[in-house]
């Protein structure tokens, strides 16, 4: 077995013991464990509604112009998380030297955390999908993101390498693009082969014409 077979297993029966785990710890629950986690999972979401309600108060979800200095203040001292996409020239560019237009500034706790400039992080072209810019404004956690932040939306699976390998079949079609590779043709393969097929000694007929008869 070699090694990365070997270390496959422990991973899987790593994952597989805590799956026993919490099946088990799920059996074992009583009637008392079921409803204090029904009561855990209402205060929950009772919190998160009143969290949506202080988010909508402060007008989150929506887009609107900032054409004053005061507003982009009162804006980042009410709501712990704001974007800001600035388009053109204005005071609060200035103040957070932002050079590049357009640039989306990230703020948390009114503190600038990052910044989008141009288009060079969404693809480097100005038709990004909403998916790609929801992705890089996550990356900083200034909104929630069901997807996975390590790794694009628009990524690209890669595709499985094949090794650069001349088989032993001169004749199996899948050989060509490696024998190439190598820089050798199908001829230059067959030659070979059949060189060194033939016989060393030599025949009357050659040893007469290089007068070794």
């Amino acid at each position: 077995m070699s090694a990365v077979e070997e270390n496959l297993l422990k991973v899987t029966s790593a994952i597989e013991q805590h799956v026993d785990a919490v099946i088990e710890q799920i059996d074992n629950l009583d009637v008392n464990d079921l409803q204090q986690l029904r009561a855990s999972r209402i205060k929950e979401l009772q919190k998160q509604e009143e969290q949506k309600k202080i988010w909508l108060s402060n007008d989150h979800g929506k887009y609107e112009e900032l054409p004053e200095e005061k507003m982009f203040f009162d804006v980042i001292k009410k709501s712990k998380n704001v974007v800001l996409h600035f388009y053109t020239n204005t005071s609060p560019r200035k103040n957070l030297k932002i050079k590049t237009i357009p640039t989306i500034a990230l703020i948390q706790n009114s503190i600038m955390v990052d910044k989008i400039i141009g288009f060079t992080e969404l693809g480097n072209k100005d038709d990004f999908t909403t998916e790609m810019l929801e992705w890089r404004i996550a990356q900083n956690s200034v909104i929630d993101y069901d997807g996975d932040t390590s790794c694009p939306p628009d990524a690209k699976p890669k595709m499985p390498k094949n090794d650069k390998k001349i088989r032993d079949g001169v004749h199996n079609r899948e050989d060509d693009l490696d024998i190439e590779e190598y820089g050798f043709s199908r001829d230059d393969v067959k030659s070979e082969c059949s060189m060194k097929n033939l016989s060393p000694e030599l025949t009357p007929e050659e040893a007469a014409e290089l007068g070794l008869d």
